[in-house]
């Protein structure tokens, strides 16, 4: 293992300056090369469209809404968790809150029971993924690689297979007694365990942690026969979907993650260290829908997101696609469901509690065309201690309403954490409101098959 590098634990928003401040969760000091590699890449970031962080002068920065583990190139280790709390709020709350969100987001069903287990390994993001991939890495290997036969080229002092004829032909003087041959050789040398064992290679060299360095070091020898991918884009393209690569399911999110499949444009082709960036409502919007398919009645339709409308027609084709995150249908009725990571304040009616003017006439639009101008619709925001209940409905008209309401992010996926969701009137699975019965979803989490 490499020397420990500097790690720097902060929070959404948060400040990061070069001068020294003491450090919290909202501040901290970093080493002018990382300020200024994070200035790079904040700009790379706004090419792409998004925001990472707000530059303020040669000397401090503002991180936007991105949360994960971000490693600079002199070292330093960034991690940057969710800020689900207005006030206080502790790390280890932070981070295992952003385990399960990215568990929803790769839709991995967790084998660890209930959110306590999620807070025993009290580590960075990157640490944690590294540690999922190698226990499930470690069940795969003991059940068994899936093999395959692989066409192979060679000279050969006696015949195997099939001889090549152009190319014996063409044999210089003094090497007649080689034979140029193919043949089939039956091993692990395939797409799948490429890119595995490349992923493994990564986590070996960029792990702190001694318990995942010695799993890693002890898998890199039971694999020593794979070679690892050289083309990762072709290899994952490739990556067989059959029912006799069914245990290879488990590992995958994991491998992608460490190869950075899901990482943003800005740091896909980097690789010091280990980096995974997340856009914070992505995962918030993500986690919720993942609720609601499993709160919702049997039979009821759910898109996430919806994408049938549009704002308008012109020359006679759709234009201004309209998209929001939850469109939900049953017969004739239908909802729209909008997410947003924001923290609000139901005690500020001055400030209008938080709430943006533009979400309220983007929520106008999808009335519009998504409900026909009547019906309910909803924005969440995460629950706080500042946003404990529902505001009192918003009215377009008589007929268009909105609810704002909060969702509790602390709750386990199998109870009510849509606070206030009853005055949707919506069909879910039980007919006592949001609470969940047990379902099959609720038997993955417990190790129980469905």
């Amino acid at each position: 293992m490499t020397q420990r590098p500097k790690t720097v634990q902060v929070r959404e928003h948060a400040w990061l300056c070069t001068e020294a401040v003491a450090p919290s969760l909202d501040c901290a000091q970093i080493s002018p090369s990382a300020f200024d590699y994070l200035c790079q890449l904040s700009e790379r970031f706004s090419r792409s469209g998004a925001r990472l962080a707000q530059v303020e002068g040669r000397q401090r920065l503002k991180l936007d809404n991105y949360v994960g583990v971000l490693q600079t190139p002199c070292g330093t280790v960034i991690e940057i968790v969710p800020k689900h709390h207005a006030e206080g709020g502790s790390l280890p709350e932070a981070r295992a809150l952003l385990r399960k969100l990215l568990l929803a987001r790769l839709d991995v069903p967790a084998r660890e029971v209930g959110p306590a287990a999620l807070q025993l390994f009290d580590a960075p993001l990157s640490e944690w993924v590294m540690q999922q991939f190698l226990q499930a890495l470690d069940v795969l290997v003991g059940r068994g690689l899936r093999m395959d036969y692989v066409r192979v080229e060679e000279q050969l002092p006696f015949l195997r297979g099939q001889l090549n004829l152009n190319a014996q032909l063409r044999q210089p003087p003094g090497k007649g007694h080689y034979f140029h041959v193919r043949h089939d050789m039956y091993g692990p040398d395939r797409p799948e365990n490429r890119l595995l064992k490349l992923a493994l290679e990564r986590v070996r060299q960029a792990t702190q942690s001694p318990e995942n360095w010695r799993l890693a070091q002890e898998l890199s020898v039971r694999l020593h026969e794979v070679p690892a991918s050289r083309q990762m884009a072709q290899d994952f393209r490739a990556w067989g979907t059959d029912r006799l690569l069914a245990h290879y399911r488990a590992v995958k999110p994991w491998c992608e993650l460490i190869l950075h499949q899901h990482m943003p444009l800005a740091i896909s082709g980097e690789h010091q260290g280990l980096s995974l960036l997340f856009p914070m409502e992505k995962l918030f919007e993500r986690y919720v829908a993942r609720w609601l398919r499993r709160a919702l009645a049997p039979g009821v339709e759910m898109r996430a997101p919806a994408r049938s409308q549009s704002l308008c027609m012109h020359d006679d084709a759709s234009i201004f696609q309209l998209e929001p995150d939850i469109f939900i249908s049953q017969g004739t009725q239908r909802w729209v469901l909008d997410t947003k990571w924001k923290l609000l304040n139901e005690a500020d009616w001055q400030g209008k509690y938080g709430l943006s003017q533009s979400d309220f006439y983007q929520l106008y639009a999808y009335g519009q065309k998504y409900l026909g101008g009547g019906g309910s619709m909803a924005l969440i925001y995460p629950r706080t201690e500042q946003f404990t209940q529902p505001l009192k409905p918003f009215h377009f008209d008589e007929r268009l309403s909105l609810w704002v309401l909060p969702f509790d992010l602390d709750a386990p996926m199998d109870e009510q954490a849509l606070l206030g969701g009853e005055h949707l009137d919506m069909p879910y699975a039980t007919s006592s409101g949001p609470a969940l019965a047990l379902s099959a979803d609720k038997k993955i989490i417990e190790g129980i098959a469905p």
